[in-house]
């Protein structure tokens, strides 16, 4: 009788033991996401000044536009910013089926969302080339080729993080403890597409 009044306090005690160890996993994992938050904020900060210093530039100038420039085309930019905003959708069908233990179906969609984020970045740098102004051709020509670059940057970094994300996929049991790594990056990537919608509405709509 003793010796299973032992056993079963040494049961009761691995169980408290592993709900303390799962209860410190879960505040780390909330305070880091907490810490990655308020990051995005000083982001959207930055992003702010940016719009708010176009938008006074853009209704204070007498002549805004570049000499020869009419305006810029609307097209191109418009496919880009479907694929990118799709991608958003994408990467949130990446995370439910991570979430579902589904890491085969997580890769489909991540990947997925790699290469339409790839596809703005081409796009972009497509339009660059194109373009009849440079970054020193006025007011109007910095403050486009700042904002979409420092944009494109975001992009950039992005699809890094995703690829790590990937990577560390095929890491045995990786993500069985937790999808910190995935959350935040897929947080980062609906960050980035709110970013360009704004973008897009005062660079091409409202020109």
């Amino acid at each position: 009788m003793a010796q299973v009044k032992q056993e079963n306090t040494l049961d009761e005690l691995q169980l408290s033991n592993s709900a303390i160890l799962a209860a410190h996993e879960h505040d780390e994992e909330g305070n880091s996401m907490f810490g990655f938050i308020v990051f995005l904020l000083s982001e959207s900060v930055i992003f702010l000044s940016f719009f708010v210093g176009y938008i006074v530039y853009k209704t204070t100038a007498t002549d805004w536009l570049p000499p020869g420039v009419e305006g810029l085309e609307v097209r191109e930019p418009a496919i880009n910013t479907v694929i990118l905003v799709s991608s958003s959708f994408v990467i949130y069908f990446a995370e439910r089926a991570l979430k579902n233990h589904n890491v085969w179906l997580f890769r489909l969609f991540w990947l997925l969302t790699m290469a339409m984020g790839s596809y703005f970045l081409y796009g972009q740098a497509v339009e660059w080339n194109s373009l009849e102004f440079s970054f020193t051709s006025g007011t109007f020509g910095g403050s486009f080729y700042l904002l979409t670059g420092f944009h494109g940057l975001h992009v950039f970094t992005g699809v890094l993080l995703q690829l790590t994300m990937l990577i560390r996929s095929f890491i045995p049991g990786n993500y069985e403890k937790g999808h910190f790594g995935v959350d935040a990056t897929s947080l980062f990537w609906h960050f980035v597409d709110v970013i360009w919608i704004i973008l897009f509405l005062l660079l091409y709509i409202w020109q």
